[in-house]
């Protein structure tokens, strides 16, 4: 977006921008989301920023009216695959929290140096800066959202001491962290206890219109004692950098606003921000549906489906590594099927130390399926091969994928390993990178949905594909959203089934 374009839409208070720039106003010294309600500043008088951290940077203060920093994220860190992209996902991740910048620069495959002057030059600020503003609104979060204690939630956020917490909220709010918890637009009855600093009760912030379908993809695929999950709800142990946790979201459609609500059961107080980054992607909530609703409608072969289902997410994945073991299990075969062997593998996995609610293992680690749980896997030997020998890798370390990766660095980490296709690539970077612009067009299921969208309402007949290619490239960079149409069109064509074995699996064409 240019200068104009961008003053247009904060003239206009559109929230579907809130969180994808920001807004700073040279006589307020402030700056705003661009759906703040405050009267619009002049032009001459707004400089935009591509983060709040870039904005802190250059000497702005959050506005107290708009809090800028309680928006969705951007979703330009899935749609551009850049350094800076890329660095911006392991931040979110609390990479620079746990390894500093030196350890986030290894990763990207550059010096700290010159991670600092690339982020510097596309963001605005550096990975410091980055990290402090993603702290700051992790704390913010925190403060208006729990009773927890002032000290608890600088560590929580990620931050070293509290007085450097202190330090941060006054320069970034202009305020005392007491004075912030009290802004809270919400009045926590004096009745209820204190929750405990491992049980948490947050709104999470997304850009409507939400979808809750990622619930039912999550739903069928749930691995008892790992995961459940219904229509409007996912429940889930995970294993993080400090110890286990426990989470569960729920949609509400009915309450005002249409909340999700994060539950968090049990989590090390310093893995909160990781663990809040994490389910973000898994729900797609940075999404901007209005924008890719509005490239999915325009396909004649969509359109039907994007006007029944508005704002579809992508699910993501909490943990690279399980998510290519379950992608590799669940090639060629059903849902059922799949959930059925990952049902026998997960008895590989450790106790979870955070039992609770049904939720009492974690999916096996590398180590676990590749020292005896391949011995749980049943079916052809050359995938019970692959599946062990992808896991030897990743357990050895040779093999070290995730969030900061892009889609030709997978391609390159992958492919070579037996067992793996472009199939199982781009169904990894789909979920594990959020690559935005993958469709997989020899997938079984992809193929049904696109018959499935031609002949549904009076069966009428096949949409003339006339200068429409085939592998819907006039829809990039969203044909990952289109893929996701086109599973549920599949999906919903399927005949009926019991819940056990209902719907089909993406699949491949071959092996």
């Amino acid at each position: 977006m240019d200068f104009w374009q961008r003053y247009r839409a904060i003239d206009a208070r559109d929230t579907r921008f809130d969180g994808q720039f920001y807004t700073a106003v040279r006589t307020t010294g402030i700056y705003c989301r661009p759906s703040c309600p405050a009267r619009t500043p002049k032009a001459g008088n707004v400089t935009f920023y591509e983060t709040s951290a870039a904005a802190h940077d250059a000497g702005y203060r959050a506005c107290k009216r708009c809090l800028p920093e309680a928006v969705p994220g951007t979703p330009a860190w899935n749609v551009r695959s850049d350094i800076a992209g890329r660095a911006m996902r392991l931040i979110n991740d609390g990479v620079i929290n746990r390894d500093g910048v030196e350890g986030l620069a290894a990763r990207l495959g550059y010096s700290a140096r010159q991670l600092n002057r690339i982020l510097s030059h596309e963001l605005g600020a550096g990975p410091l800066s980055l990290a402090r503003a993603g702290r700051a609104q992790t704390a913010r979060t925190l403060l208006v959202s729990t009773p927890m204690k002032v000290a608890d939630i600088a560590f929580a956020a990620g931050f070293s001491s509290v007085r450097q917490f202190n330090e941060t909220i006054g320069e970034v709010f202009a305020m005392t962290p007491s004075a912030l918890r009290a802004t809270a637009r919400h009045h926590r009855s004096s009745g209820v206890a204190a929750q405990s600093t491992t049980a948490l009760t947050l709104n999470l912030p997304y850009r409507e219109p939400f979808d809750p379908g990622v619930f039912d993809f999550l739903a069928v695929r749930a691995i008892p004692g790992i995961e459940e999950g219904s229509s409007t709800s996912y429940a889930r142990t995970l294993r993080l950098a400090h110890g286990d946790a426990r989470f569960r979201v729920d949609y509400d459609a009915g309450s005002p606003g249409r909340p999700l609500v994060l539950t968090v059961g049990a989590v090390d107080l310093r893995d909160l921000p990781p663990l809040l980054s994490r389910v973000r992607r898994l729900l797609d909530l940075d999404a901007d549906p209005v924008a890719i609703d509005g490239a999915l409608g325009s396909d004649p072969r969509l359109s039907a489906s994007v006007a029944a289902i508005a704002g579809m997410r992508m699910p993501g994945a909490v943990d690279p590594q399980e998510l290519l073991v379950r992608a590799m299990i669940g090639q060629q075969i059903t849902v059922a099927a799949a959930r059925t062997a990952l049902i026998q593998l997960s008895a590989a996995g450790s106790e979870s130390l955070v039992p609770a609610d049904g939720l009492h293992r974690l999916f096996p680690t590398a180590e676990q399926i590749a020292g005896n749980g391949f011995e749980l896997l049943r079916g052809p030997q050359r995938r019970i091969d692959s599946v062990r020998a992808a896991a030897a890798a990743m357990a050895s370390g040779g093999l070290d994928f995730g969030y900061g990766d892009d889609l030709p660095g997978l391609e390159s980490k992958l492919l070579p390993l037996s067992g793996i296709g472009p199939w199982t690539v781009g169904y990894v970077a789909m979920r594990v990178i959020g690559a935005p612009d993958v469709f997989l067009a020899n997938d079984a299921a992809v193929r049904n949905g696109i018959r499935a969208l031609a002949r549904e309402s009076d069966g009428a007949a096949v949409v003339p594909q006339t200068r429409l290619g085939p592998d819907f490239r006039e829809l990039s960079p969203w044909r990952s959203y289109a893929t996701m149409h086109l599973w549920r069109a599949a999906a919903a064509r399927a005949p009926a089934r019991t819940p056990s074995t209902a719907p089909n699996t993406p699949q491949k064409a071959t092996p």
